[in-house]
């Protein structure tokens, strides 16, 4: 049987400004880290006489979001790479990130990768997550197995 835990995920950005973890000892939500392509691979088309024909995109994109605990000093780190980063396009998607499941042999690697936005801020009753999203050039992705 196989067992997943977030205990194995690490996760690290690279970039103008930061150079630290935001994977398992990061404070992370219980939402955790989502990769995700940003379009499709492929592209049919149908004919008039409904033979087919498919197109594939060299498209690499994605998003790669990043959930943490409002209480994680994580947090202050990004909005300081945040900031130094959106000053200038010299500057701007620069960033490397990579997601690791050591248990599993999973590797994603996120190349071009620039802030998409700042955090919803919230302040409630228990504390909210601070959601980083990042749009990524290219994400080269492994899946290992179990």
């Amino acid at each position: 049987m196989a067992t997943y835990s977030f205990q194995d995920v690490q996760a690290n950005i690279v970039g103008p400004g930061a150079a630290f973890s935001i994977g398992a000892g990061a404070a992370a939500s219980e939402e955790g880290i989502t990769i995700e392509a940003t379009g499709d691979k492929n592209t049919m088309t149908v004919g008039a006489d409904g033979e087919v024909m498919h197109a594939l995109h060299a498209d690499k994109s994605g998003t790669i979001t990043v959930r943490l605990l409002k209480t994680s000093p994580q947090n202050a780190l990004l909005q300081a790479a945040f900031d130094a980063q959106t000053l200038s396009s010299a500057l701007h998607g620069k960033n490397i990130i990579t997601v690791s499941n050591s248990a599993a042999g999973d590797l994603h690697v996120g190349r071009d990768c620039a802030f998409a936005r700042k955090p919803r801020v919230v302040y409630d009753k228990a504390g909210a997550m601070m959601e980083w999203t990042f749009h990524a050039g290219k994400i080269d992705s492994m899946l290992g197995t179990y």
